[in-house]
């Protein structure tokens, strides 16, 4: 069977490529696969999935020793739906263990930067981030909880888009965090990431979650006038802690949409202040149960008994050797946050904050009439492997990112290239946030970042 040719230069660009990035766990014998000749928008398209998105082909290890050799015996929604738009799913993409870190130094195999190897390519969906960002594949899907598509995305100088809450079926995506996770497209343009969108979204019967509205064409404004667009731009996260580069790079973008004729209303959101420790508790919480299920009977790798040892601790010994150090972390801050006399202190605390950041977005969005708000994705841009040992400081990377899982909303991280921010040769990323289910017109005004 011969292979279509996108696929063979994908291929082609894999062998020569990822032997430095180890962007890539695993890669399809194209030779029996469905030569990907459906009409569609993605017709011939090469992909890469995350290897927390389940696929029939190979295994779905999440990158842990608890399912190193997990095979699925069914395909997620999103893998279905891009086989029917005619893209030609390649392989699998490296990812942190569980989608839980942000660098995608977390399980069993690192990835690196695509261009830096020396620095990170971010995470959790730093495997996908880096095979788009190094030209390997047009297009990968990854999973966002509290930024994993948009934070490795504006790493790696590609286009990220996590979807609204329930545009996507979950339906084959491993649970982190049930209420925050969302699956979405990295792609080397906004226009693919909107083709993409095109084929993932839409309601699943499979999924409880999903929401029932109709099929939209979401690259529909792409070629249209701008001068309508409102955008507000965040100025309470133009920060002294974050790079120099970072803010440049923001209100630079904030200048382009005025030469293109948009309107720029300057705003404040103070709740963001609480953004992340609300996320990592209720992360955490979620996390705790969704992975209860890992106990090397029900799923996940089963340690060998010996003589005299109890049920109990196959448990024990199965989630100790088959879960890695941040996971182990995650699941035991949210068993404590969820118990017995810790539960209203923290978790139900966490869910008001959330609300009171959902409101306070819904408030903005409607008082100024805006399209969509402007900030920073990251506060800086890669860092190098190993140089954050602190889990709190590292945690602190997602900071612009979550505020969107919190509140539901859909966002996109862009890359941002000009003179002044060029400095160092590592890309950046600006970030735009929209009402929720208005993805269009967020599309819309994330092409304006990608002209000149």
């Amino acid at each position: 069977m011969s292979t279509l040719p996108q696929v063979e230069q994908s291929l082609a660009a894999i062998a020569e490529l990822d032997g430095d990035i180890h962007a890539i766990t695993q890669v399809f014998d194209q030779s029996s696969a469905d030569p990907g000749a459906l009409p569609g928008e993605l017709s011939g398209v090469p992909v890469l999935v995350k290897d927390n998105i389940a696929t029939t082909r190979g295994t779905t290890s999440c990158n842990s020793g608890m399912l190193e050799n997990y095979e699925s015996p069914f395909d997620a929604t999103v893998v279905e739906r891009l086989r029917e738009a005619g893209a030609v799913v390649i392989g699998k993409a490296n990812m942190d263990e569980f989608a839980m870190g942000s660098s995608t130094e977390h399980g069993l195999r690192t990835t690196n930067h695509p261009t830096h190897h020396h620095c990170v390519p971010g995470g959790s969906s730093g495997g996908s981030a880096a095979a788009v960002g190094a030209g390997m594949v047009p297009l990968a899907l990854g999973s966002d909880t509290g930024g994993s598509i948009r934070q490795p995305a504006a790493f790696c100088g590609c286009v990220g888009l996590k979807p609204t809450y329930g545009r996507v079926s979950r339906f084959g995506l491993v649970a982190f965090a049930s209420s925050l996770d969302q699956i979405g497209p990295l792609a080397s343009s906004v226009e693919i990431a909107s083709q993409c969108l095109n084929a993932i979204a839409g309601p699943d019967s499979k999924d409880m979650t999903s929401v029932r509205r109709d099929p939209e064409n979401f690259a529909r404004y792409l070629s249209e006038d701008t001068s309508s667009l409102r955008v507000g731009l965040v100025t309470s996260c133009l920060t002294d802690d974050n790079d120099e580069r970072i803010n440049l790079a923001v209100r630079n973008a904030a200048k382009r949409f005025e030469r293109m004729g948009a309107t720029i209303v300057e705003i404040e959101l103070p709740s963001l202040h609480y953004a992340i420790s609300s996320y990592y508790i209720i992360a955490a919480a979620e996390a705790s149960s969704n992975l209860a299920r890992f106990d090397g009977v029900r799923y996940g790798t089963r340690p060998s008994l010996e003589g005299g040892e109890s049920l109990e601790d196959l448990y024990e010994r199965a989630r100790t050797e088959g879960f890695g150090e941040e996971v182990r972390r995650r699941i035991m801050l949210g068993t404590y946050v969820l118990s017995a006399g810790y539960y209203d202190a923290y978790y139900t605390k966490a869910l008001r904050a959330r609300r009171k950041i959902r409101n306070e977005f819904d408030g903005a969005f409607c008082a100024h009439e805006l399209h969509t708000m402007l900030l920073p994705t990251t506060p800086t841009p890669a860092f190098e492997r190993g140089s954050i040992q602190d889990p709190l400081n590292m945690y602190l990377q997602d900071i612009y990112t979550v505020p969107a899982n919190l509140a539901g909303l859909p966002a996109i991280s862009v890359p941002w290239i000009d003179k002044e921010t060029e400095r160092g040769g590592l890309p950046v990323g600006v970030q735009l946030m929209s009402p929720m289910f208005a993805e269009a017109r967020m599309l819309q005004a994330a092409s304006v970042l990608e002209k000149d």
